[in-house]
């Protein structure tokens, strides 16, 4: 009789053992664990990221950190860390989180546009990716990749075409490089590698021209007429004469650093540099800054007609004034100065 009674003393204290014990991983596991208000909050995990790195981001988020450790040692997250973007939703439990984590790395839209040059393109991206500046720029201007690739320093930042994409957060500088190889041979389809080869152009210099033509004008409706003006002048083999590249010129050099060329003068044409289209012939060796794909499109598909000179129109500021003779454009190019001078803009 007193051996039965220590047994089903024995017997009670392994059931509320394991009551205990079931309502602790219960708890654990299926219990909501949040305390943040929004409705849901998003963690970054780096590459090779530890688990106290894991643990720093989600502190502040859940209810019961220790119970979260638990759960984790036991499920061994802690030694199997992924990188990525992770959404916790309010109201998860701790099995929810470690759930999400480990295996919903979630992608982001990533955007890009009007970069001057491949630095500040990777700085934009590096803003929105794990990839850092140094690592993207030293992706970018690899040389074994741009020469297998058919790209060189200058026209290397026409491979990446202005647009929105979608990347994972933890992408790495060479795996974005390469997608955007990717998207720019997409573009080039067929078609359009034959509008190219019509114009005489190869697609580096298309490209090359529609950073020409965009930072002529920014107006999508106007930017094919601009195109047909500068086609028009090759076709010829007038110098294409375009202020832009002689800015561009004009930024490279130590003396024009950190300041802004509102008026283009007769000194900057007699800088020596192949950027320099009033001193040299054709197109300039690469690009002078990202251009918009309307401006792509508008040397591929440029406006017909007999313009060979445009100047800026005072009265309809972002357009220009075009004319058939070099006295029409004189005219015109007169009226435009005579505005500038007017706002006081003399450099």
């Amino acid at each position: 009789m007193y051996i039965k009674k220590i047994l089903w003393a024995v017997a009670l204290i392994g059931l509320a053992i394991c009551g205990y014990f079931a309502y602790y991983i219960y708890g654990a596991m299926f219990k909501p664990n949040t305390k943040f208000n929004n409705e849901t909050a998003y963690i970054y995990v780096p590459t090779n990221a530890t688990y106290s790195e894991v643990r720093a981001q989600l502190e502040p988020l859940l209810g019961d950190i220790n119970a979260f450790d638990a759960l984790a040692n036991q499920k061994k997250y802690n030694t199997n860390i992924k990188a990525g973007r992770f959404a916790i939703t309010k109201g998860m439990n701790n099995n929810d989180v470690i759930n999400s984590i480990r295996s919903k790395n979630l992608p982001i839209k990533i955007a890009f546009n009007n970069q001057h040059n491949l630095e500040d393109l990777a700085g934009r991206i590096s803003t929105q990716i794990e990839a850092d500046s140094l690592s993207l720029l030293n992706a970018m201007t690899d040389s074994a990749f741009l020469s297998k690739n058919d790209f060189n320093k200058g026209t290397a930042l026409g491979m990446y075409l202005p647009n929105s994409y979608e990347f994972f957060w933890n992408t790495s500088a060479e795996t974005f490089r390469d997608r955007m190889l990717t998207e720019y041979n997409r573009f080039w389809t067929d078609t359009r590698k034959a509008q190219a080869k019509k114009l005489n152009l190869t697609p580096n210099e298309v490209i090359t021209l529609a950073s020409i033509v965009h930072e002529e004008s920014k107006q999508a409706d106007e930017q094919p007429r601009v195109a047909g003006v500068y086609l028009n002048r090759l076709r010829i083999k007038m110098p294409l004469q375009a202020d832009p590249t002689l800015k561009f010129a004009a930024y490279q050099l130590p003396k024009y650093k950190n300041t802004i060329i509102r008026r283009v003068l007769n000194i900057h044409k007699e800088i020596d540099s192949p950027y320099n289209t009033y001193k040299y012939s054709g197109l300039p060796p690469g690009l002078i800054a990202m251009p918009d794909l309307s401006a792509i499109k508008a040397v591929l598909n440029p406006e017909k007609h007999s313009y060979l000179y445009f100047a800026a129109d005072a009265k309809r500021i972002g357009y220009h004034k075009f004319a058939k003779t070099l006295g029409q454009h004189n005219n015109n190019a007169r009226q435009y100065h005579s505005y500038l001078s007017s706002q006081g803009i003399n450099k």
